[in-house]
């Protein structure tokens, strides 16, 4: 039986853990033998869905040199893990560029390896420059989740395909049948879901908030993928705008979906270049207009004026201003919203499924 080793670094909430949760369901549902590698023990999206779940002990510190020891530990450890496989007919799918270690044991052992590159913001600059040394010896095809991702990201003498995130069947269907409101109970609702980094836009988010302050009937949220004693120690030297609720990471986001009017991607679009934006089509499928960064997978995904708004994040007086007119706008959101559902049906789980599949059985 066919079997596929698939690696990835953190198993969290984030974007890529569930894209890859998606791909190892499609693997399952075609019979092919799962086993997955993260390195940590957490609860997230990979959780309890792998044949077999190993671990290669990975952990984040405040020093930043310590989390580059353990990282470059945690490869070691996974390089060696992996050389169990040698006399086995197993394909290497990494999930993101950062675990190495997979990379080099499949190389070493001959063996298929598959790349799912999703991001393109790596520091220190060196260690992009390593990893992606190691993709260029390594890997025999790479997956990008945008075409600004494959533009940015390119190697030599690779099998490279685009293939675009997508929604599931289940998630698809429940937001469509999500009937928008301009706004719920007279208040008009600002959504945003992120990490807990600066680049992402956090910074901003707030900044965007006080301008709003004196408008009552906007209220904003923001979802981060943190744990609540870590937004408390994020936070504490920070005044919180009142209008301002900050939620701790969770696996169901759907309710604050269905209560959301707006959705805002904030990152930063000289530090971190949003290469696909997974929450944008989250919230198109639940038909809510988005405001999103002028480059990147966002702006592959987003037409100006159509299903939202391209602003950069660092333009915070224009986007507070575009979420005011929206507040006070119902005719051009239920456009707005209409045309964002049309859109999200592109990503639809079927397309997606075949994509990944052609690419395990070619």
């Amino acid at each position: 039986m066919k079997k596929i080793i698939f690696i990835h670094l953190l198993n969290d909430f984030s974007g890529s853990p569930k894209v890859l949760s998606h791909v190892i369901k499609v693997a399952k549902d075609k019979g092919i033998n799962v086993e997955l590698f993260t390195g940590n023990k957490t609860n997230g999206f990979l959780s309890n869905l792998a044949d077999r779940h190993a671990y290669y002990l990975y952990r984040r510190f405040k020093n930043r040199y310590l989390t580059l020891f353990s990282f470059l530990f945690s490869q070691f450890l996974l390089f060696f893990k992996l050389l169990r496989f040698w006399r086995k007919d197993v394909t290497i799918y990494v999930n993101t560029m950062l675990p190495f270690g997979a990379g080099l044991a499949g190389w070493l052992m001959k063996k298929p390896v598959i790349y799912h590159i999703h991001e393109t913001c790596i520091t220190p600059p060196k260690l992009k420059t390593f990893l992606r040394k190691i993709i260029e010896l390594s890997a025999n095809k790479v997956i990008y989740v945008s075409n600004s991702v494959k533009l940015l990201e390119s190697f030599n003498n690779k099998t490279e395909i685009t293939i675009y995130n997508c929604l599931k069947i289940d998630f698809q269907t429940l937001g469509f049948s999500n009937i928008y409101s301009n706004k719920y109970d007279g208040v008009f609702n600002v959504l945003m879901i992120s990490s807990m980094k600066g680049y992402k836009g956090v910074f901003e988010f707030l900044k965007i908030a006080d301008q709003l302050h004196s408008k009552s009937e906007i209220k904003l949220s923001l979802v981060l993928n943190a744990s609540n004693d870590e937004i408390s120690e994020f936070f504490k030297n920070l005044a919180i705008p009142s209008n301002v609720s900050i939620h701790s990471q969770t696996s169901n986001i759907i309710p604050f979906y269905k209560s959301a009017n707006l959705v805002l991607n904030l990152s930063r679009p000289d530090q971190w270049i949003e290469t696909f934006g997974l929450t944008v089509i989250e919230a198109l499928a639940f038909g809510i207009p988005v405001i999103v960064p002028p480059v990147g997978g966002p702006a592959e995904i987003i037409s100006d004026g159509k299903e939202g708004y391209l602003i950069s994040s660092y333009n915070t007086e224009q986007i507070a201003q575009q979420i005011l007119e929206l507040s006070d706008a119902p005719e051009k959101c239920y456009e707005l919203s209409s045309n964002a559902k049309l859109r999200a049906s592109d990503f639809n789980e079927e397309k997606f499924n075949q994509a990944i599949l052609d690419e395990f059985i070619a």
